[in-house]
């Protein structure tokens, strides 16, 4: 499913909840899939049990997955995750990310045109501006 970084400075916990929510947000795990158990995980990646429950623990208080007692733990519907986010905290990293992205130079044109990439209004804007 995907491998950790040992050289990272993030605990192991950290890093499992942000694959996982990468591999929900990216569409690699959809609405109601099954994530692996506990011990499949935490054998697979030769990890304590503990830190991938401790990952898990959190991803299910963020609404990013939900825990059926003796089914295990699946993919919350996107709508949930959507109400359970803090896009108050994500735009405060936004910000801290177009500081950094700023004083390396990347020109404001660039992150523009990268936004509009990820929503698809480059093709939009390209429609509107051949209809001129």
């Amino acid at each position: 499913m995907f491998q950790l970084d040992f050289g990272d400075h993030r605990p192991l916990y950290e890093q499992i909840k942000d694959k996982i929510k990468t591999l929900i947000i990216t569409g690699v795990l959809s609405e109601h899939d099954k994530v692996p158990s506990v011990r499949e995980l935490a054998a697979t990646l030769t990890i304590n049990p503990n830190t991938i429950q401790k990952a898990y623990r959190d991803l299910e208080q963020e609404g990013f997955i939900y825990s059926l007692r003796a089914k295990g733990s699946f993919v919350a519907p996107q709508s949930h995750i959507a109400g359970q986010t803090d896009v108050g905290h994500l735009l405060e990293d936004l910000e801290t990310l177009l500081e950094k992205l700023s004083f390396c130079g990347v020109s404001y044109e660039k992150i523009i045109k990268t936004v509009n990439t990820h929503y698809g209004q480059d093709k939009k804007e390209d429609n509107h501006d051949s209809g001129n």
